[in-house]
């Protein structure tokens, strides 16, 4: 960091100030699945204590542990926005959504074989077999574009969630 203040012409303690407010900047090695898993209440509320249980155990680590062949760290963090689908993980870049302790063991054993499970059509991956953050009815409500609203050439087309993570350099 001390580099990216000599690069950036600030002082180093104005870069430590920013990577520590900011989560997605980590100042320690993680492993190689960094698993963030939401505490905020409506996870907690739909179950995150239990998978947070289940992880521990499964992986015999704490919260801002790493496992000892360096695959996975665990953190706690604060809201990462699927409140809808909680609880849920982010796992690296993704979000793994509707968790159960099965399902988490499920995934964890998924990438301790390097294979974890492929992100769904909308980028993230309800564990219960959802398609996104619908009910078990589907969708109940704005199931056909409002006029008026369409942009032009409407809303066909599709993302690869692979895909974006390849054009975003990652």
């Amino acid at each position: 960091m001390d580099k990216v203040a000599q690069v950036v012409g600030v002082a180093p303690m104005r870069v430590y100030e920013v990577a520590t407010f900011y989560t997605m900047f980590n100042r320690e090695k993680r492993g190689k699945y960094f698993i963030q898993l939401c505490g905020t209440t409506p996870c907690m509320i739909c179950g995150a204590g239990d998978i947070k249980k289940t992880i521990t155990e499964h992986l015999g680590i704490e919260d801002g542990e790493t496992t000892p062949d360096g695959l996975f760290t665990l953190l706690e963090v604060e809201c990462l926005g699927a409140c809808a689908n909680a609880p849920m993980i982010q796992l690296n870049d993704d979000y793994y959504e509707c968790l159960t302790p099965k399902t988490t063991i499920e995934l964890l054993e998924a990438c301790k074989k390097g294979a974890p499970p492929p992100m769904g059509k909308w980028g993230s991956l309800p564990m219960n077999g959802q398609v996104s953050c619908e009910g078990p009815l589907g969708k109940t409500c704005l199931t056909t574009i409002p006029a008026g609203f369409v942009r032009e050439g409407g809303f066909e087309g599709s993302v690869d969630p692979a895909s974006v993570k390849e054009h975003m350099g990652y």
